[in-house]
């Protein structure tokens, strides 16, 4: 039997920003959506390693994020990305997947769970290695990752050496951090998943978005795991997709749906008053 053919094409968000997406289909009602973390691409071995395990036992569309990879624009590092993920998922629905579930990683576990709160429409939300906070400086990787966005010489080397083009214009209005956004995301089922060796962001950041989401929800520490991609082997990756197959099952559209809710404006994805920095 021939194996389906893998398509990459061009989305375009509602913004204009064009979004370089490849599908790797499946042969069920099932597909997952692959977000990566920031720096990465769809093209990076972790990320593709991910999406072709996930290929066995369902549909994979993945992308790169705006500033990211073949996509266009500019990273805002979780803002206006819930726009890029909300193309993917309608492409999902428009090639007849019924049950459309997403996994983020890092700054794609953040958007993920935005996208989920503020727009719906999926039918399992997975977050790992997800922050629970902006503005966190606790670690040393993420100092860094601070000084790269809010320095010109730091935005230079990321476009340069790391093909990551960031928006100098920062974010005018904070936009509704991670945990609250979770906390608007059930009836849709949600899996936070973080690692006890997270470098990046320590457990209590899953402790936060666990407790301020809402029945049905799990938390799964990992000891021993790392951040992200790099840290999510292939058994990992396979217990992530039971549970989706798991708590989608008899799923058809999300209760949340996309025509009753829509695409938010970018004023309407954030918020006022910036959480408060660790």
């Amino acid at each position: 039997m021939t194996k389906p053919v893998v398509s990459a094409t061009t989305l375009v968000t509602e913004d204009g920003v064009p979004i370089d997406a490849i599908h790797l289909p499946g042969t069920g009602d099932l597909a997952i959506v692959v977000a990566h973390g920031f720096t990465l691409s769809w093209q990076r071995p972790n990320v593709w390693r991910i999406a072709n395990r996930f290929n066995q036992m369902a549909g994979v569309l993945t992308f790169d994020f705006r500033g990211h990879g073949r996509s266009g624009g500019l990273s805002t590092l979780g803002d206006r990305e819930i726009r890029d993920i909300d193309v993917v998922v309608a492409w999902a629905r428009q090639l007849g997947y019924k049950r459309v579930a997403a996994v983020g990683f890092s700054m794609g576990a953040s958007i993920v769970l935005r996208h989920a709160g503020l727009v719906g429409g999926l039918d399992a939300v997975v977050s790992v290695s997800g922050p629970g906070q902006w503005y966190y400086r606790g670690t040393e990787p993420m100092r860094r990752v601070h000084f790269a966005v809010e320095h010109r010489i730091g935005r230079f080397v990321t476009k340069r050496w790391l093909k990551t083009r960031i928006s100098p214009e920062g974010w005018k209005l904070v936009p509704v951090p991670p945990a609250e956004a979770a906390a608007q995301i059930s009836p849709v089922p949600l899996l936070i998943v973080h690692g006890d060796k997270d470098h990046y962001f320590p457990p209590e950041h899953a402790r936060q978005l666990y407790m301020a989401a809402r029945e049905p929800k799990e938390l799964w520490l990992i000891p021993g795991m790392g951040h992200a991609e790099s840290a999510c082997g292939q058994p990992l990756v396979d217990r992530i997709g039971r549970w989706i197959d798991q708590a989608t099952a008899g799923a058809g559209r999300s209760a949340v749906a996309r025509d009753e809710v829509g695409a938010p404006s970018p004023d309407d994805a954030r918020a006022q008053t910036p959480n408060a920095a660790a």
